[in-house]
C-alpha cells in the first residue's frame, strides 16, 4: 500500500485527517511496515515530563524493514552506489542483497566482539559502504550507534566517547577527501587514552597508510569478518529501543546527544523521503551530506533504504578534481533527485557556470536543500542552471532533534516560492508564537517556530541528561517544542524561515532576520557569501555587523562597503542597513558547513576574551584573521 502523496488536493486532504485525527493517521501509515508484534497504544504524551512514546509496546527490527520486506522484489537492485573520492578509483555497486549478507555478517563481528543490545558503538569513518553497513549492522543487533563525522579532532571524538560510555569505535586507517589524505587512526587512539570504556577498535582498511595496533584491542576489518556467517536473525526490539545517538553542538557547554528511537523514526523517514522527492521505483537518488550529520542518517541510510531505493553515496568533495564534480557524478549515474546543501550551492555558484556547462543534468527531476535557509540569489541560481528552470526545488526545514523533513515543498506538488520551506507535511503541526508564547494565528505574522504537537520522528531525550532536553526543547514556551528558529507565513500562508532566533537582531524595535539582511547583500553581484549578527548599539539597541567575503578586484573597499549598503537599503530599506561592514577572507565554519554566529557576535561587541572552543572548525585560523581586521585593542 502506497502512502505517497499524488497532488496539492491529496496534501491538503492528508494533512486535514493527520491533524483531525493523528493517531489514525499515524497506524495507518505504520500498517505498511512488518512489526513482529503491533503496538498496545499508538501514542503516548505528557507534556510535563516531557515523555513521548509511539507505537508502545510494538516489536520491530528496522533492518528487517530494509532487507526481508524488500528481498523478494528487490534483491538484485542497487541499493547503494559508492562513488570514491577520486574518479579514477574503481566504483562499487551493491545491491539489496549483497547489503544484506554484509550487514549480516558484521553483526555477527559485532556479537563475536562482545557488543550486546543497548551497547553503545562510536563510527568515525570516511563516507564508504562499510561505514552504512556498520550501523544497520548495530541496527540489526540492538547496538546504539553514534556515528562522529571523521573531521572532528581527538578530544571532540573523547568528549562523544566518554558521554555515551561507547564499548566499542569502528574506524579506518585514514581517509581521503579531496587532495587530502587524512591520518584518521591517529585521532581515535588519541581520542582513547583520554578515555576508559572502548574495549574494542575494528579498522578498516582505506588508504594502506601506516597505522599502529594495539594488540588485544585494534582489529582489522578484513580479518573480523573471516569466517563469520552471511546469516544473521535480526534481535526483536521495542519499537521506544534506542536506535541512535547524534551530537549536536551546544551553543554553550558540551555536546547534546540526541537520542532517536526505532519504530517511530523509521515510519517517518521513509514517509517522508518517499513524500518530498516524490521518489519513484527506477530512481537514482543523491543526499550528498556525510553520514555523521542526521541528513546521512536519514536521507542517505534509513530513509532510502526503508523505500527500496537506490542511494548514492559520495566520498569526496564537490570541488575535486575539478569544481565540476558534483554534475559529472549526476551524469554519470543519471541522478533523478539530488539533495545538497546551499554552503556546496554557493561555493559552487561562485566559480561561474563554466564547471556546469559540460554537463546535461537532464535526468534530474528534483533538486533539494537542506542545512540552513537558502538565499534568493542561490535559489535562483540552482533553480535556472542545475534544475534548468524545469525542476521542483524542495527547500527543506528540519533538524537533527526532529529526526526527518517536518516543513518542504513536496517535489511537483507544492508549488515553489524562492526561500521559502513553504508548508508542512503531515502529522505536523508547526505555530509561531511571540515573545510571550502567544500562538499568532492568520497570515502575515513573524515571529518563534514551535511545534505544538508530537511527531514519530522527534527526539526523545538529550542522552543521560533529560533535564537538559526539558530546559532546551520544551521550557520557553511550556508543552511545545522550541525549535529555536524565527518564522515568518506569508499571505500565502508559506514559512520562511529567518534563522536562529539569536540571529533575529532587534533594530529600533523592528525585528530583522540575519538571513533577510544576508539575501539582500548577496544580491551585490560582488558578494561572495555573508554572515549577518547584532551588536550592542548605544541608540537603536542592537546595530547590524556583517562580515562579507568578496571579489575585491579594481575596487576600494570603502567604495565596495558602500554599494553593499546601499544595495541592503534599495532592496529592504534603511532600517535594514548594516551599520559596520568587514570584508573578510573567509567565516568560521563547522564542519557540517554552518557559520559559529557566537565568535562572530563576540567579535562584533570587541569582546573577544572568551571565544569559548574553535577546534571543531573547520578553518580556525580564520578567526584570528577577522579578529586582525576588525582592529580590536
Amino acid at each position: 500500500m502506497s502512502n505517497k502523496i499524488q497532488s496539492l488536493s491529496g496534501y491538503i486532504h492528508e494533512y486535514q485527517k493527520s491533524v483531525n485525527e493523528p493517531e489514525k493517521f499515524w497506524a495507518r501509515i505504520a500498517n505498511s511496515f512488518h512489526w513482529h508484534k503491533p503496538w498496545d497504544k499508538v501514542l503516548s504524551w505528557s507534556s510535563e515530563g516531557p515523555h513521548v512514546k509511539w507505537f508502545e509496546n510494538a516489536k520491530l527490527n528496522i533492518t528487517e524493514n530494509i532487507f526481508e520486506r524488500h528481498l523478494f522484489t528487490h534483491g538484485d537492485k542497487a541499493a547503494i552506489i559508492w562513488e570514491p573520492n577520486d574518479p579514477k578509483e574503481q566504483n562499487r555497486i551493491i545491491s539489496y542483497r549483497e547489503l544484506y549478507e554484509l550487514t549480516c555478517q558484521f553483526s555477527n563481528v559485532l556479537k563475536a566482539q562482545g557488543v550486546n543490545k543497548g551497547d553503545r558503538v562510536i563510527i568515525y569513518m570516511p563516507m564508504i559502504p562499510e561505514a552504512s553497513v556498520a550501523m544497520l549492522a548495530c541496527a540489526r543487533i540492538g547496538a546504539v550507534h553514534s556515528v562522529v563525522f571523521a573531521g572532528f579532532s581527538s578530544s571532540a571524538l573523547a568528549d562523544r566517547i566518554i558521554d555515551c560510555e561507547a564499548k566499542m569505535v569502528l574506524t579506518s586507517d585514514g581517509n581521503f577527501r579531496g587532495s587530502k589524505n587524512i591520518p584518521v587512526k591517529a585521532v581515535v587512539d588519541e581520542a582513547l587514552e583520554k578515555t576508559s570504556t572502548v574495549e574494542k577498535v575494528i579498522v578498516c582498511k582505506r588508504t594502506n597508510a601506516e597505522v599502529t595496533m594495539v594488540p588485544g584491542r585494534d582489529i582489522w576489518w578484513h580479518d573480523s569478518i573471516k569466517d563469520q556467517s552471511l546469516e544473521h536473525k535480526a534481535e526483536s526490539l521495542d519499537s521506544e529501543d534506542l536506535l541512535f545517538i547524534l551530537y549536536t553542538s551546544g551553543s554553550t557547554g558540551k555536546p547534546k546527544g540526541v537520542v532517536h528511537t526505532t519504530g517511530g523514526y523509521m515510519v517517518y523517514t521513509q514517509y517522508s523521503f518517499e513524500n518530498v522527492f516524490q521518489y519513484e521505483q527506477n530512481d537514482v537518488y543523491w543526499c550528498t551530506a556525510d553520514i555523521g550529520w542526521i541528513t546521512g542518517h536519514s536521507y542517505i541510510v534509513y530513509g532510502p533504504l526503508l523505500s527500496g531505493a537506490t542511494t548514492l553515496m559520495f566520498e569526496g568533495v564537490p570541488t575535486f578534481p575539478h569544481p565540476g564534480r558534483f554534475w559529472e557524478i549526476v551524469d554519470k549515474y543519471q541522478v533523478n533527485q539530488f539533495y545538497t546543501a546551499p554552503t556546496a550551492i554557493r561555493a559552487l555558484q561562485a566559480k561561474g557556470l563554466e564547471p556546469v556547462n559540460p554537463y546535461k543534468l537532464d535526468s534530474l527531476k528534483v533538486i533539494g536543500s537542506v542545512g540552513e535557509p537558502i538565499n534568493e540569489e542561490a535559489w535562483h541560481w540552482y533553480h535556472d542552471h542545475i534544475g534548468k528552470g524545469n525542476c521542483p526545488l524542495v527547500d527543506t526545514w528540519w533538524q537533527t532533534e526532529t529526526g526527518g523533513i517536518m516543513i518542504s515543498a513536496l517535489a511537483g506538488i507544492t508549488p515553489n516560492k524562492p526561500a521559502h520551506a513553504s508548508l508542512p507535511l503531515p502529522g505536523i503541526q508547526p505555530i509561531i508564537v511571540d515573545a510571550e508564547g502567544n500562538e499568532l494565528k492568520g497570515n502575515n505574522v513573524e515571529g518563534n517556530l514551535c511545534i505544538k504537537f508530537p511527531w514519530p520522528s522527534m527526539l526523545r531525550t538529550t542522552y543521560g541528561d533529560h533535564k537538559r532536553f526539558k530546559e532546551t526543547y520544551f521550557s520557553a514556551y511550556p508543552g511545545t517544542y522550541f525549535t529555536g528558529d524565527g518564522a515568518k507565513r506569508d499571505h500565502d500562508g508559506y514559512i520562511r524561515i529567518l534563522g536562529r532566533v539569536d540571529d533575529v537582531i532587534n533594530v529600533s524595535g523592528h525585528r530583522m532576520g540575519t538571513a533577510e539582511v544576508e539575501n539582500a547583500m548577496n544580491e551585490h553581484p560582488r558578494v561572495i557569501e555573508s554572515a549577518v549578527v547584532g551588536f550592542p548599539h548605544d541608540i537603536k539597541g542592537q546595530g547590524i555587523y556583517a562580515y562579507v567575503i568578496c571579489d575585491q578586484e579594481g575596487i576600494s573597499n570603502e567604495a565596495l562597503i558602500q554599494e553593499i549598503k546601499n544595495t541592503v537599503r534599495k532592496i529592504i530599506g534603511p532600517i535594514a542597513k548594516p551599520d559596520e561592514i568587514q570584508i573578510v577572507p573567509g567565516l568560521p565554519k563547522t564542519r557540517s558547513g554552518k557559520i559559529m554566529r557566537r565568535i562572530l557576535r563576540k567579535v562584533a561587541s570587541k569582546d573577544i576574551s572568551n571565544l569559548g572552543d574553535t577546534s571543531t572548525l573547520l578553518n580556525p585560523e580564520i578567526v584570528d584573521q577577522i579578529i586582525e581586521g576588525a582592529q580590536i585593542k
